[in-house]
């Protein structure tokens, strides 16, 4: 039994998400289908993380069980061959038996982008989340940085996550921009359901000047969901990297 590694990217506009559901177009189940066809074994395949309807993914992580003799090398080129555009598997790699990618994860980056130009865009509108008031990018690049380090990100969370803790460790905080694009990036040990929207719509309130930067200590420690911003839209989200090592 050979255990293979994916790294995947897509489109995540025209899914319900990543997880296998009846009835609703998923990424799981799609690539799943996709395995079957080259393989003829129905897989179970194992992501690093759920993500939402309507987020995308630049490195995805997932892994599947298979007994086919398919040479390594061509297991991209294969499941590609039969799946849709919006979904690419960018590489693929015999890992150890054991390896799992959600369990074997050690920290993910996300990403979220806004288009801050007074009009917006037609061509990329699905990709990023447009605000045409100009934001105080140095006010956000302060205020990120006390989300740094372990916190309880009770504030954070939307309603119906599973998770019992919502102590989190986040590694790496940063916003930047290009041209007229602002991003948001994080990189963690892990985060709860909603959690990075929520806290770009929380940076979003500090740059139109809504929430002052320091504030974020305080709405950390209160833990009250009603004083963080809003949740900003499913589109504007990617994640980028799941790290291992």
């Amino acid at each position: 039994m050979r255990n293979i590694k994916l790294t995947i990217e897509y489109d995540g506009k025209d899914f319900n998400g990543w997880q296998k559901q009846p009835n609703k177009l998923n990424i799981q189940g799609t690539i799943e289908r996709a395995i079957e066809e080259i393989t003829g074994e129905q897989v179970e395949l194992n992501a690093s993380g759920r993500t939402d309807a309507g987020v995308h993914a630049l490195a995805q992580v997932a892994n599947f069980k298979t007994n086919s003799k398919l040479p390594i090398e061509k297991i991209t080129l294969a499941i590609n061959s039969r799946l849709k555009k919006s979904i690419i598997i960018k590489d693929a790699e015999e890992v150890d038996e054991k390896f799992h990618s959600r369990l074997a994860c050690k920290q993910k980056t996300y990403r979220y982008v806004i288009n801050n130009t007074y009009n917006g865009t037609a061509i990329y509108r699905n990709l990023e989340c447009h605000i045409p008031i100009k934001l105080d990018i140095k006010k956000m690049q302060q205020a990120i940085q006390y989300f740094i380090g372990e916190h309880d990100f009770k504030a954070f969370k939307a309603s119906g996550t599973s998770s019992k803790s919502s102590v989190r460790t986040i590694y790496d905080a940063t916003v930047y921009t290009e041209n007229d694009r602002v991003f948001i990036e994080l990189t963690g040990n892990g985060f709860l359901y909603n959690m990075v929207r929520i806290i770009s719509g929380t940076l979003v309130d500090v740059g139109l000047g809504k929430i002052k930067p320091e504030d974020i200590i305080e709405i950390i420690k209160m833990g009250k969901r009603e004083k963080a911003g809003k949740t900003m839209p499913a589109h504007g989200l990617y994640l980028v990297k799941v790290d291992y090592t």
